[in-house]
């Protein structure tokens, strides 16, 4: 492929440098980082430094960075209630874009992205690279060959034990939307519809906790938070019921009296076998009138997309995703099936706001 992709990033900070830069960086022969913006400068000026071609620019408001007819993607690395108008207008200023997880901060703003993506005929993923760990890769092979048989009770899981983060704007309800559920719940739970190919919600029912929130110097992995800033929850957990009669449960916590602690991972039940990732992935089932489990060593490689070597999941995430622009194919994330994630995130919210069930799809 000769052609080498411009991209631009707006919003500089820790996912950016995390995740986005060092892995689009790996790919020298298919991107060029051309633009970056932020509206701390200085951070842009140190991601064009460290990642950006000699003539990379530098901007302070991503709506100049999006008059530069050069760029091809976007890559949206901001707090939540700006991924959709940077989105959009990404979209409708002829690029393709990337944007981190959520889609949005409300269902409402990832309709309007999904539209803006259909009407401009520009592709938009989101940041789910969770699917591309090697035991989610095959535990999605599995599934997909019917060896489960059909997937009708599906637990997605998201809990630390005391891992509030202390840094951003996590800890912001205005920027962010919500706590652990909006942040990590997502990645459980789109893995999981993912796992079942099954996003038709009927139901939501959700309890949302701030329990643990007002404590000073609480025990923290990432260090003590301030509670005054803390004005989000602190567990979240939602039962969703789909078309099919399907249910899954959602549960999700930065801060948790728990020892079971697991974070993006899935248990899928079936009629034929069953699932988890308890201790990486196992499998069990019923043959012969015996009960088998079996432990899958999913490091081996051989599985869908994987190349072998030390990809990342992240470099899987960015390789992929340049290849769809180049290639003309659909991402590996679609933003219909995002929005269905961002759709039940909100419902859960909603119902344990209520203390209703909130139906879905009714029309």
């Amino acid at each position: 492929m000769s052609k080498k992709l411009k991209v631009g990033i707006i919003g500089c900070g820790g996912i950016a440098v995390g995740k986005h830069l060092p892995s689009l960086a790996k790919l020298k022969d298919t991107v060029e980082l051309v633009a970056f913006c932020d509206i701390v400068v200085e951070r842009a000026e140190k991601a064009k430094e460290q990642y950006g071609t000699p003539d990379a620019k530098v901007y302070e408001d991503y709506r100049e960075l999006l008059k530069d007819a050069g760029l091809d993607v976007i890559h949206v690395c901001t707090p939540n209630d700006s991924h959709a108008p940077i989105t959009i207008a990404s979209l409708e200023a002829g690029k393709h874009v990337m944007c981190e997880k959520p889609m949005a901060k409300t269902a409402a703003d990832a309709r309007r992205m999904l539209e803006a993506a259909k009407r401009t005929g520009k592709k938009l993923t989101i940041g789910y690279q969770n699917r591309l760990r090697p035991d989610s890769l095959h535990l999605k092979q599995v599934a997909d060959s019917g060896k489960l048989g059909e997937v009708y009770f599906a637990k997605a899981h998201a809990i630390r034990r005391r891992a509030v983060p202390t840094w951003g704007v996590f800890l912001d309800e205005e920027k962010q939307g919500g706590g652990p559920l909006i942040d990590i719940g997502t990645h459980a739970l789109d893995l999981t519809l993912w796992m079942m190919n099954n996003y038709k919600p009927v139901s939501v029912t959700g309890s949302v906790f701030r329990k643990l929130a007002d404590r000073e110097n609480a025990a923290n992995a990432f260090g003590p938070w301030d509670p005054k800033e803390y004005t989000v929850e602190d567990s979240a957990f939602g039962l969703i019921k789909f078309e099919n009669g399907a249910t899954v449960y959602l549960e999700s916590a930065w801060a948790l009296n728990t020892l079971d602690v697991k974070e993006a991972r899935v248990t899928l039940c079936g009629t034929e076998g069953g699932a988890d990732m308890e201790d990486g992935l196992r499998l069990n089932g019923e043959e012969f009138s015996r009960l088998w489990e079996t432990k899958v060593d999913t490091q081996a490689g051989g599985v869908a997309f994987f190349s072998g070597g030390a990809e990342t999941d992240a470099e899987k995430e960015a390789r992929l995703w340049t290849e769809a622009i180049l290639e003309d194919k659909d991402p590996v994330v679609l933003p219909e099936q995002a929005l269905v994630v961002s759709e039940i995130l909100e419902a859960i919210y909603e119902s344990a706001k209520t203390g209703k069930t909130v139906y879905l799809n009714q029309n």
